[in-house]
């Protein structure tokens, strides 16, 4: 399956002054995967040592971390030469060697030739107890498969073309239409985790048992996530991490307005409902990229992290699949339903997640008394609202509310509706499945 991230690979391999690298990114987004191909498709050798299935391989960190011995005693394990000048070396499931984590600041000062990428859990590589090479690593982050990559593994070529060359003023016909907004609703049930796309992928002419097992897979993953949590964290702390991911989507599913709700923190932990007591939880599941957090902004001025508030924000989930999974909504639901505004919350978090892949910062909404907007997005020195809704039915008294405010110099709509402009050209109408190829 390809993926686009490739291309930010090869660019890292091709810079002069380049670092060790460590992919970031949640269990299962295709870190390790993606580091193979990569090693296959530009590198004349590629190794892989994986601190996980080999735990003996630690030992080789023990004696010192001077980067020539560490290379050399690796091609030893393995009995295959490493060429310093012409090979990959992968450090897979780096958390389970800190060390070697540790090892990457002298890579970078003693052996800055060697091309050295690292992978493994984000709790695990940030909460490891060693020193972390602050500034002498490299950071990519990487996230579930997005819509365009999801229709390229399904060999949707002709889909795929009409999104890569999409514009604000391009014609799609209502046919091309139809069938992107049911390929977008598929891409809803399986979401973006490679080993689900794969399952439906595999199976999809036979639908119905397809959705089966991808909702069976996505159910263990989700239990594999809470047994991850658990390896770094202690029983209380594991159990309240587990609280509020689990709340994420019984909030999301309370709404009936069609948009997300501002986070709640009473009743989510018995006992529990200062803010204080849930920051360290919560930043936990963002630093394990299980969570998108949307910054609620009370004016649109840059910079906007100056107009939130600290315990103001909304919470939605790193990929739609796990939602719909979480939520116990089955395919033929997610199939079969218009999207009117009970569901807005669905499209909202869809439009998050690909805002996130697009790894521009933090994501800003914005509220001001009753009115309010899904995301904002800065552009150099502007600042794009973007009103997300799920259905057919666009008119939006927010929008008009902050267009007398703020006179922005567009507005975005993203909604079920085809491509189009106002004659103002002022208000862009973007159907969801096409906002990463058109926003800027």
């Amino acid at each position: 399956m390809e993926r686009d991230i490739i291309k930010q690979l090869i660019h890292w391999k091709n810079k002069k002054a380049r670092k060790p690298l460590i992919m970031k990114g949640a269990r299962q987004v295709g870190k390790t995967f993606i580091l193979k191909k990569f090693g296959e498709q530009e590198f004349e050798k590629s190794h892989t040592f994986n601190f996980e299935k080999d735990p003996k391989l630690a030992e080789i960190f023990e004696e010192d971390l001077d980067p020539i011995r560490i290379v050399r005693d690796l091609s030893l394990r393995q009995q295959k030469k490493i060429d310093i000048a012409k090979d990959l070396v992968v450090f897979d499931e780096i958390q389970y060697c800190p060390k070697a984590l540790t090892s990457l600041k002298y890579f970078q000062e003693d052996l800055p030739d060697c091309y050295v990428c690292a992978a493994g859990s984000l709790l695990g590589i940030y909460l490891a107890p060693v020193s972390f090479p602050v500034g002498k690593v490299e950071h990519l982050s990487m996230y579930p498969m997005t819509f365009i990559e999801f229709l390229r593994a399904l060999n949707d070529e002709l889909s795929v073309e009409l999104l890569e060359n999409i514009t604000p003023t391009c014609h799609i016909s209502a046919l091309a239409h139809d069938h992107l907004w049911k390929r977008l609703k598929t891409y809803f049930i399986t979401g973006g985790l490679p080993e689900v796309v794969e399952i439906y992928r595999s199976q999809q002419k036979d639908e119905f048992n397809a959705f089966h097992n991808v909702r069976n897979k996505q159910e263990d993953l989700i239990k594999d996530y809470f047994a991850d949590i658990a390896k770094h964290s202690g029983k209380v702390n594991a159990m309240h991490i587990n609280r509020i991911w689990q709340s994420i989507p019984d909030q999301l599913g309370m709404t009936h307005d069609g948009s997300a709700p501002k986070f709640k923190f009473k009743d989510v932990i018995l006992g529990i409902d200062r803010f204080s007591k849930f920051a360290g939880p919560i930043d936990w599941l963002e630093a394990a990229g299980l969570i998108i957090k949307v910054r609620i902004a009370h004016l649109s001025q840059l910079p906007l992290k100056s107009f939130v508030k600290e315990n103001t924000f909304k919470l939605f989930m790193f990929d739609i699949g796990i939602l719909g999974a979480m939520m116990k909504l089955t395919p033929a639901v997610i199939l079969e339903y218009d999207y009117g505004t009970y569901k807005g919350f669905f499209a909202e978090n869809y439009i998050a997640q690909v805002l996130e892949g697009m790894n521009h910062g933090p994501l800003f909404s914005w509220s001001e008394k009753s009115a309010e907007i899904e995301f904002l997005r800065q552009v150099e020195d502007k600042i794009i609202p973007i009103e997300v809704k799920s259905g057919w039915v666009t008119k939006s008294k927010s929008l008009a509310v902050y267009n007398q405010k703020y006179q922005p110099e567009y507005m975005v709509i993203a909604s079920a509706n085809p491509l189009q402009q106002e004659p103002s050209r002022r208000i862009h109408r973007y159907p969801l499945y096409a906002v990463s190829e058109l926003l800027p």
